[in-house]
């Protein structure tokens, strides 16, 4: 952790210069409008040339912005900067050609950051492989119950661009960051950050283990007060090491056993402060009590653990962090329970779409009936099912590549009965909740936590979730 003084240079001049937005979208469509209204000459190219794309182009070409379509492989001529949406690779040959060119290339988040004004609200950055969206909404509540004006945005669905040019004023912003994102935003510098964990995850973007930890590490680059780091995975602890800080920033370990000092942690089923209080060699604040967490699940629990250490950076008081604990609730398909059918807790967690998340949800429970499978996005399951195989009653398994799972069950859990249901259509979810009734005992949990992607099934994880759910009910009618 090298602490030495960061400045970083933020230009929002505009005028007259040539910028190329890549891609249409969610990100680029607001960012075009946003360069186009400050004088700049925007062009904007992208991949695509159907139906929805070019109604997109007719809105903007209608404002006086140049739209090429079907085209997001050459380099304009004349562009002094390109502002890309995050999930453009960064091997694609129009970045090849502006870094050839000597042209800078940011993403929305990094455009944001040019465009802050002198007064604009700190931000409070969060990123990690599972857990960003809950930690960023716990973290906002925490910080509303302190009389904060505050939103969450980022990756979380509100685009941080509209927070920093809106109209409303925030005291402060609690910011999820994708490692997408966080690549194409080199001036970005938070008043504190958190990494939650790092497990391997949109490999095929970054290229390697190493390049995605790198870009997930950026979040800490130029930290004024904490880095806040997971004290079980010390590769969150190694990116706050190798960090460039402003002095007196301190690094901040968040774990689920005794805290010690520069930590919070839990003790006899309470939530402790051993980082932001005097005297921290003998002292703790209690913050809340376990139960305030909901649901207190073991990872739910760290997420708020890193959530409230954000928050106690920012000097919010401890009875703001248990009273945002207790308002916040989690979206749905996050470890939530459905039902109670015959003595079995239903609990859809399809937002665990990859190992590492359905790893901590399976750790939440004793005894399970898991509902797995879909897109395995080249996950292998081997670790998961040995650490798992304990706590699992039976395994019914849907999907596409259901298979791998399966034969990891055989590797590892043998005795543990499978269903494998050679289906993928959306029906095929009531089957998997039927045997997995049949498959359970009062007492047990069915749990759905696919360990993969959805796509192969249904449009997308909430989809999926309802789908379990729908056929939860039906088995209570």
């Amino acid at each position: 952790m090298g602490s030495r003084k960061v400045t970083s240079t933020v230009s929002a001049d505009f005028q007259g210069k040539h910028v190329t937005v890549a891609g249409l979208g969610v990100s680029g469509i607001p960012a075009a409008k946003v360069l186009h209204a400050r004088g700049a000459l925007v062009t904007v190219v992208n991949d695509g040339d159907d139906a929805r794309a070019r109604e997109q182009a007719a809105e903007l070409e209608a404002l006086g912005i140049t739209v090429r379509l079907g085209d997001g492989a050459t380099l304009p001529e004349g562009t002094d900067l390109i502002v890309t949406a995050p999930g453009w690779k960064p091997d694609k040959p129009l970045f090849e050609a502006a870094r050839a060119a000597g042209v800078e290339i940011w993403g929305d988040v990094e455009l944001a950051w040019r465009l802050r004004g002198p007064d604009a609200a700190p931000w409070l950055a969060i990123t990690g492989t599972n857990g960003k969206t809950t930690t960023t909404q716990m973290l906002a509540s925490i910080l509303k119950a302190a009389g904060l004006r505050t939103a969450a945005v980022g990756n979380i669905g509100v685009s941080v661009l509209d927070a920093v040019l809106g109209e409303e004023q925030y005291d402060v912003l609690a910011v999820e960051l994708s490692s997408y994102q966080l690549h194409w935003a080199p001036s970005l510098r938070a008043h504190s950050a958190a990494v939650l964990n790092l497990a391997p995850d949109h490999l095929d973007w970054h290229g390697s283990m190493e390049a995605y930890a790198r870009d997930k590490g950026r979040v800490y680059e130029g930290n004024r007060v904490a880095c806040v780091y997971n004290v079980a995975d010390k590769a969150t602890e190694d990116l706050v090491r190798e960090a460039d800080v402003e002095e007196g920033c301190r690094a901040i370990g968040f774990t689920l056993g005794s805290p010690g000092p520069s930590q919070l942690g839990v003790v006899d089923g309470i939530l402790v402060d051993r980082a932001f209080v005097e005297n921290r060699q003998k002292n703790a604040q209690e913050l809340a009590e376990v139960s305030d967490v909901n649901p207190p699940a073991p990872h739910n629990i760290a997420n708020a653990l890193a959530a409230a250490a954000l928050a106690r950076a920012f000097g919010v008081p401890a009875k703001a962090v248990r009273d945002g604990l207790r308002a916040f609730t989690p979206d749905a398909h996050r470890i939530a329970h459905v039902a109670d059918v015959d003595g079995v807790a239903y609990v859809d967690d399809s937002k665990a779409t990859n190992t590492h998340a359905a790893e901590a949800s399976l750790a939440a429970y004793e005894s399970i009936v898991w509902i797995a499978g879909g897109l395995a996005k080249g996950a292998s399951f081997d670790e998961l099912v040995a650490k798992s195989a304990k706590r699992l009653r039976g395994v019914v398994l849907i999907g596409a590549d259901r298979a791998l799972i399966r034969e990891a069950l055989a590797r590892h859990a043998p005795e543990v009965p499978v269903v494998d249901l050679d289906r993928t259509d959306t029906g095929a979810m009531l089957q998997a909740v039927t045997e997995a009734k049949r498959l359970a005992r009062p007492g047990d949990t069915v749990l759905l936590a696919p360990a993969c992607a959805s796509m192969d099934m249904f449009t997308n994880y909430n989809k999926r979730g309802d789908a379990f759910a729908e056929a939860v009910r039906e088995l209570g009618s």
